[in-house]
Parts: structure tokens; sequence; C-alpha cells
């Protein structure tokens, strides 16, 4: 049986984009052609699910029964990735609740692939969350994922700042993401439907749409730099697959 592959999307810090990105994972991974599930930490209304309702599940992830259900069933689930979308203050905690289950050692002794996308804010609180995440990141992937949901520099004018923040975990990957263009993000919200079936100009459930041409030529353009992205720090690499051609990316 392939090794269960989890990836979890937080920070502590709101207001970073971090269901953004976990909504750019599923529909990344479902152009690759590999089976994923989602969980949406966001109880009890969620945020993700309203994207992604077929694949996401909302949960506590604070209370042990909703714990079981993620992990417990690792795998007997079919799906071979699992992606929990973390809710703002809730990284920290999840992280220690990970630890306290052992489900750290099993990864660490390489029974479970675990990644970290850690979203980051352009405030110095944002970075502050690094040191205490690397407590944690022995046997993951860390991802320090620079969200450009505005025009934030992320202290790079300051490399003695930035560097005192972006190298203190040992091969930790840089990822960015880049900022989508503001009307075409809310033609999307007000869809609520995935990036690629928004690109793809259909609704929830594949009936033709209308949305803007020129909306989904923002959104073809960026959802192709964000999977450019995730290409380049081998994301498939994984679940043990390459990346495919993707039709809906250019």
């Amino acid at each position: 049986m392939a090794k269960p592959v989890v990836i979890v999307v937080g920070a502590d810090k709101g207001g970073v984009g971090k269901t953004t990105v976990s909504r750019t994972l599923l529909d990344y991974f479902s152009a690759n052609n590999v089976p994923t599930r989602a969980f949406d930490t966001e109880f009890p209304r969620g945020t993700l699910k309203r994207f992604h309702p077929a694949l996401t599940e909302i949960v506590d992830i604070t209370t042990t029964p909703d714990q079981m259900k993620i992990f417990d069933t690792l795998n007997a689930a079919s799906p071979s990735v699992t992606v929990i979308d973390v809710r703002a203050g809730l990284l920290s905690p999840s992280l220690v609740a990970l630890r306290d289950i052992g489900f750290l050692d099993a990864a660490k002794s390489g029974q479970i692939t675990f990644a970290v996308f850690h979203i980051l804010g352009p405030s110095i609180a944002s970075l502050d969350e690094i040191a205490e995440t690397a407590n944690f990141m022995q046997g993951a992937k860390y991802f320090l994922v620079k969200n450009f949901i505005n025009n934030t520099s992320f202290f790079e004018w300051d490399q003695a700042t930035y560097n005192s923040y972006f190298h203190r975990i040992k091969d930790a990957t840089e990822l960015t993401i880049p900022k989508l263009n503001e009307m075409a993000y809310e033609q999307v919200e007000v869809a609520s439907v995935p990036f690629l079936k928004f690109v793809a100009n259909k609704g929830a459930t594949d009936e033709a749409a209308n949305y803007s041409f020129v909306l989904r030529g923002y959104v073809r353009h960026w959802l192709s730099n964000v999977w450019t992205e995730f290409d380049r720090i081998k994301l498939t690499d994984l679940v043990g697959t390459k990346p495919v051609g993707r039709s809906g990316e250019k």
C-alpha cells in the first residue's frame, strides 16, 4: 500500500490566505490525477468546503473524535493525499496534537510523508511563528510560503531581518504565491467553484457558466504561475508521480 501523504496548510496569524493556497493544492493534485481528500478545520462553518464540497469534510481538529476521523483513516482511505486546511490560530496547537498522538514520530520514521505549508504574512509577528514551528519539523517537508495577497516585500529590503527568519529552519523551502487580480479573485469567490472550474467556465456541477473572459484569463495566468512553483518544488514527488500535461493551465 502506498505511503499516506499528509499536507498541513496553516498559520497562527489570520488573513494570510491559507485557504486560497489549499484550493490551489487541490486543483493541482486534481490536474495531476492524484486522488486527494481535504479537511476544513474552520469549524463549524468552513470555507474550503464551499469551493470543494465533494472532497472536503469540516472537522474540529481540537477534539479527539475528529482527530480520529482524519488520522485513523489514513491507511484505509483510498485518496493518497490528505490536505488539512488549518484555521487561523490553530497551527501551533495542531502541531502539538500531532506530536502527542505520535503522528510526528511516525513521519520521522518514514511511515507517513508529512509536509507543512506555512503561510506567512507581512509582519514580524507572522515571521516569529517560524521559530515556534521549527520545533515540530523533524521528519517533515517544510515550505515557507510567501503569499502575495498584497504588495508586501516580506522584508527582502532588509536582508538581515529577512535572513534571520527565513534561514531558521534547515532544509526549509521557500515558495512564492503571486498576487491574483482583485476582481478576478472576487468573481471566483462569488462563483464558489474551484479555480480550475472557473478557468474552464463551468459551474459547481460542471454546467456551462458565463464568467468574464478577461477575469478567467487572469485566473488562468495566475494559476499557471502557482503550478509552476509547485512543479519547481517537485510537489508530485511526495506521492511518487510526475507532473502531467495540464489542459487548464495555459
